[in-house]
C-alpha cells in the first residue's frame, strides 16, 4: 500500500457520502434512515472526543450511582448516555431508545417521534478507561410498523429482524464499523477533517481463525462443551497448532480483531451467569448482526443468536461468534452433548 500517495488521495468516501450513495439505490427512501445514521455519528464523534479528555478532564471518577446492572458507573458512562440519548431524539427518527444505563426503555415524546427504534451500549467496557484499552459505543437499529403506537414489543422482536447495525471503537484510533444488511464496512475517523472515512470496504471474516477469546479466569465453573472445545484449541489432537489466546475484556475491542483476523469470541453459560453475561439487544445482537453480515456465524449453544426472542429489555445470553468453521465446531459439540443427555 503506498501511504504516501494515500496521504494525498483526494477521492474520500466518507461515511456521510456513503449512506447517501446506499439511500440512493432506493428511490422510494425519504432520508430519514441517512439522518438517522448521521445523529449516531455525531454521538460517536462526541463520545471519542470525551475518552481521549477523559483523563485531564477528570471524568474517570465514579459519578457515584450504580446502573441496572450493578456496575458502578463511571462519569463517562453517563456523559456518553446523556449524548446518545439527546443525539437520537432530536435526530426527530426515533419512537423507542433502550440503553444499558437507563433501566427502563425511553420513549420518544410524540412531537419527535419517528419510525425507528435503537438499542444500545454508550459505553461497553467503560471499567477499562483508566489503564487506557480501547472501549466502544455498540448500536442496533429496528423499525416500527405504522400502523400502531410504539410499545416495548417493537424492541422485543429477533436480531434477524435488526436493519442495520455496528459498534464504533475508540482505541489508538476511532473505528466505526457499520452493516446496513449489505455488508460489512469500516471507517476510521480523520481527527484533522472531523469525518469518517472508509477505510476497511466490504470485510470479509477468514473462515477459519487462529485465535480465540475468552476468559480463561471462569473456566472451572464452564459446562462440557465449552471446555472441551477450549482444550481443544490448546491440545489439538489432529496435529495442528495450537490456537492462541487473546482476551482484552473489552467486547468491542474483542470482537473487533475476531472481525479483521479471524478466530473465535465466547462468553458462554457457566454456574456463576447460567445465562451468561451479555446482554441480547445491544451486545449480542449487534456483533452476531455483523458476523453474519461479514461471513461468520454466532451461536448461543442452543440456537443461531438472531433467531433469539427476548422478554426483557435488559436480558442476557451465552454467546459464540465468529469464524464460520470455529463456530461450526463448537455447534457440533453442543449437538453432542444433547444427543448424549
Amino acid at each position: 500500500m503506498d501511504h504516501e500517495a494515500d496521504a494525498y488521495r483526494t477521492d474520500l468516501m466518507t461515511i456521510t457520502r456513503f449512506v447517501l450513495n446506499e439511500q440512493s439505490k432506493y428511490p422510494e427512501s425519504r432520508g430519514d434512515f441517512s439522518i438517522l445514521l448521521s445523529h449516531i455519528v455525531l454521538g460517536c464523534k462526541f463520545v471519542c472526543t470525551a475518552v481521549n479528555k477523559a483523563g485531564l478532564a477528570k471524568l474517570i471518577g465514579l459519578a457515584g450511582e450504580t446502573n441496572v446492572q450493578g456496575e458502578e458507573q463511571k462519569k463517562l458512562d453517563v456523559l456518553s448516555n446523556e449524548v446518545f440519548v439527546k443525539a437520537l431524539v432530536s435526530s426527530g427518527r426515533t419512537c423507542i431508545l433502550v440503553s444499558e444505563e437507563d433501566e427502563e426503555a425511553t420513549f420518544v415524546e410524540h412531537s419527535k417521534r419517528g419510525r425507528y427504534c435503537v438499542v444500545f451500549d454508550p459505553l461497553d467496557g467503560s471499567s477499562n478507561i483508566d489503564c487506557g484499552v480501547s472501549i466502544g459505543t455498540i448500536f442496533g437499529i429496528y423499525m416500527v410498523k405504522d400502523d400502531h403506537d410504539p410499545t416495548l414489543d417493537d424492541v422485543l422482536q429477533p436480531g434477524k429482524h435488526m436493519l442495520a447495525a455496528g459498534y464504533c471503537m475508540y482505541g489508538s484510533s476511532c473505528t466505526l464499523v457499520l452493516s446496513t444488511g449489505e455488508g460489512v464496512n469500516g471507517f476510521t475517523l480523520d481527527p484533522s477533517l472531523g469525518e469518517f472515512i472508509l477505510t476497511h470496504p466490504d470485510i470479509k471474516i477468514p473462515k477459519k481463525g487462529k485465535i480465540y477469546s475468552v476468559n480463561e479466569g471462569n473456566a472451572k465453573n464452564w459446562d462440557a462443551p465449552t471446555a472441551k472445545y477450549v482444550e481443544k484449541c490448546k491440545f489439538p489432537k489432529d496435529g495442528s497448532s495450537p490456537k492462541s489466546l487473546r482476551y482484552i475484556g473489552s467486547m468491542v475491542a474483542d470482537v473487533h480483531r475476531t472481525l479483521l483476523y479471524g478466530g473465535i469470541f465466547l462468553y458462554p453459560a457457566d454456574k456463576k451467569s447460567p445465562n451468561g453475561k451479555l446482554r441480547v439487544l445491544y451486545e449480542v445482537f449487534p456483533m452476531s448482526f455483523l458476523m453474519e453480515q461479514a461471513g461468520g456465524q454466532a451461536f448461543t449453544g442452543k440456537q443461531r443468536a438472531l433467531e433469539l426472542i427476548p422478554e426483557k429489555i435488559h436480558e442476557r445470553s451465552p454467546i459464540f461468534l465468529g469464524s464460520y468453521d470455529d463456530v461450526e465446531e463448537i455447534k457440533a459439540l453442543y449437538a453432542a452433548e444433547v444427543k448424549g443427555e
